[in-house]
């Protein structure tokens, strides 16, 4: 049995090739599924647990706490953490389970369907809007970028004058460059203060709108106290545009570089769901890792003896690729075999807000194959910028043509 005692490997995690897989991942998944590490920012090292089942048992067994995690310079990918200490991102069961269970309720499919109408109605002024400016045109600018931004201010109506300025301290938050870090602390504390002032006034005076729901939510006579309803918006904004923006681009870029995938899905409209399920977890949208855990005690991963007290990190991203999981899993396979990715993270910190990302995709690529069915890459693939200084992975622009 191996102990803490292994080499550690410095892993910046600053591979942004378009969106080849990183193979410092390929490597760890293969040779060394569990490894000790030092990330570009952060006190001391950490584990990184890169297989499947081992990731499955790091996010849902008890032994690791997000809550431990509180308080300590953990190893990250950012200079300054993203996360807020009162998130439910650092909240263990039960704690986080009656924090999920108010969140929930905003969630339910009755309010996602709600959500679609609306959000056809943007996806259409938006193409509508796209094929008005003519061809070529900037899927990013055009789509991939105002969509969620547009769909979760909605949700948490927030005014249109106020949506660039969020977005802006939202990408400042998320920059990797250590020169970064005192423009993401004043980004965080700025977001913090508007939206203690914003759920303070849905608090007193609710409307029909997401933080109006989380203000108003109740589990038996439990509410969302000041802290937990502020952050909880923060979050809400972040995650909720952040994610679905990026992997509107990526989407589009791997349909429109592989075009027998893409004549298939116009073809058959009915498999986008199950090709959409395929792309999440076939496409590494981001770098890196993300909010670790601190084992509670001893705990043996594939051989390898975590102790107590020891900062563990996860990949969901290499998760994704192992092919003790999924066959041939470096294949892009629309007609694959269901098994659960982890995209949208796994166990009691899976990503609430999966079905509003996932109803968005659904709404925009069912639009674009209808309305465009000659698009088409305006440029050569290798000519596409991508975002490199960011956690995020995505093309910053991507001209199309129809």
């Amino acid at each position: 049995m191996e102990t803490s005692q292994q080499t550690v490997r410095t892993c910046p995690f600053d591979f942004a090739q378009a969106l080849e897989f990183d193979p410092q991942f390929r490597e760890l998944l293969t040779e060394e599924p569990v490894a000790r590490v030092r990330l570009s920012y952060g006190d001391g090292e950490a584990w990184l647990v890169t297989r499947y089942e081992d990731v499955r048992t790091v996010t849902t067994d008890r032994r690791f706490s997000r809550r431990a995690v509180v308080g300590r310079d953990f190893p990250r990918m950012t200079p300054e953490p993203i996360v807020q200490s009162e998130s439910i991102n650092l909240m263990d069961p039960p704690e986080s389970s009656r924090l999920r269970s108010l969140v929930a309720k905003s969630f339910t499919p009755r309010h996602v369907e709600r959500m679609r109408v609306r959000t056809r109605h943007v996806v259409d002024e938006l193409l509508t809007e796209m094929a008005e400016g003519g061809s070529p045109a900037d899927f990013v600018a055009r789509v991939s970028a105002p969509l969620p931004l547009i769909t979760i201010c909605e949700v948490l109506d927030i005014p249109g004058e106020e949506r660039a300025w969020l977005r802006g301290h939202a990408l400042t938050m998320m920059n990797t460059g250590a020169a970064n870090k005192e423009a993401a602390i004043a980004a965080k504390a700025e977001l913090r203060a508007y939206f203690a002032d914003l759920t303070a006034r849905r608090r007193k005076d609710p409307g029909n709108d997401l933080i109006s729901t989380l203000a108003t939510a109740r589990d038996g006579d439990e509410l969302l106290d000041e802290d937990e309803l502020t952050v909880m918006a923060m979050v809400l904004l972040i995650t909720g545009q952040d994610t679905t923006t990026y992997e509107l681009g990526n989407i589009m870029y791997t349909l429109l570089t592989r075009p027998e995938l893409l004549a298939r899905l116009r073809a058959e409209p009915d498999a986008l769901p199950r090709a959409l399920e395929e792309l999440l977890r076939f496409i590494p949208f981001r770098k890196g890792v993300g909010i670790p855990r601190v084992a509670l005690e001893d705990v043996e991963l594939s051989g390898v003896t975590i102790r107590a007290g020891d900062v563990v990190h996860v990949s969901y991203l290499s998760a994704n690729r192992d092919p003790r999981k999924f066959d041939s899993p470096d294949e892009l396979d629309i007609d694959r075999t269901s098994i659960p990715h982890m995209t949208f993270g796994w166990g009691s910190h899976h990503c609430l807000g999966a079905p509003l990302a996932f109803m968005e995709l659904e709404v925009a690529f069912t639009a674009l194959l209808a309305r465009f069915p000659g698009l088409r890459l305006a440029v050569a693939p290798e000519d596409v910028p991508w975002n490199t200084t960011s956690i995020w992975r995505c093309p910053l622009s991507l001209p199309v043509a129809w």
